[in-house]
């Protein structure tokens, strides 16, 4: 199988090019009587797309966008969402396995309760997302992806990583972030840095940690006070 590896992180990527598998044009996401496999789906302008206690599984998904779009208890296994436009996207309940992110706009999502396990978010626009309830029970990497003011509350972001990321005005809110793989990022912009405990950083990033506190601290410095 193809992984994608960034430090010490390694996600399994969908098996799209094996012997045998051939995958097959369709002309929608829904009527799929709740399983659609071995699938391409590419080019759509929709106003609305909903989609419901469906499975998707090997299939690539090109160019899909959608003015409203909501995913609810959905699966899906072994699937590439290439230039998709859903920002505004609301999708809950849901488990996501082996599955690609690639240029993708996702701003205002709001991705409530899922699951995520071996998932890979590259070059995609995440400003604004809130991820609320998220699990990773399997390795989760955002590469050279933009989150300024995302929002991560009550997450389990332990088998995650972020590289080359825009985290301006993020906030780390309740949640579990242990072993979270922070390296090779400015934080010092972040919000709730008190959430950030036993994460992984450089030594460096110490003092981009320390004006990020200062600032939700908001301090008044004694110098600013005599001058005045």
């Amino acid at each position: 199988m193809n992984t994608r590896i960034i430090r010490r992180t390694s996600v399994t990527l969908p098996s799209l090019n094996e012997p045998g598998l051939y995958l097959s044009n369709i002309s929608s996401l829904e009527g799929g009587r709740g399983r659609i496999a071995e699938f391409q789906y590419a080019d759509a302008g929709l106003r609305d797309l909903d989609l419901a206690d469906t499975h998707l599984m090997d299939g690539r998904i090109t160019g899909l966008t959608a003015q409203r779009t909501r995913f609810d208890r959905l699966r899906v296994d072994s699937v590439e969402f290439t230039g998709c436009d859903l920002s505004s996207l609301q999708w809950s309940d849901s488990k996501i396995s082996r599955v690609v992110f690639t240029g993708c706009k996702l701003m205002g999502a709001s991705l409530d309760g899922l699951t995520l396990d071996n998932v890979v978010f590259e070059d995609c626009r995440l400003d604004y997302c809130t991820f609320t309830g998220v699990q990773t029970k399997g390795p989760v990497i955002f590469s050279r992806c933009s989150l300024r003011e995302a929002t991560f509350t009550r997450t389990d972001l332990g088998a995650g990583l972020f590289a080359d990321c825009d985290l301006r005005l993020t906030e780390f809110d309740t949640g579990r972030y242990r072993d979270l793989d922070l390296r090779g990022n400015d934080l010092s912009q972040v919000r709730g840095v008190g959430a950030l405990k036993h994460v992984i950083v450089n030594r460096s990033q110490t003092l981009q940690l320390a004006e990020a506190l200062a600032a939700e601290l908001e301090l008044t410095y004694g110098e600013d006070l005599d001058s005045a």
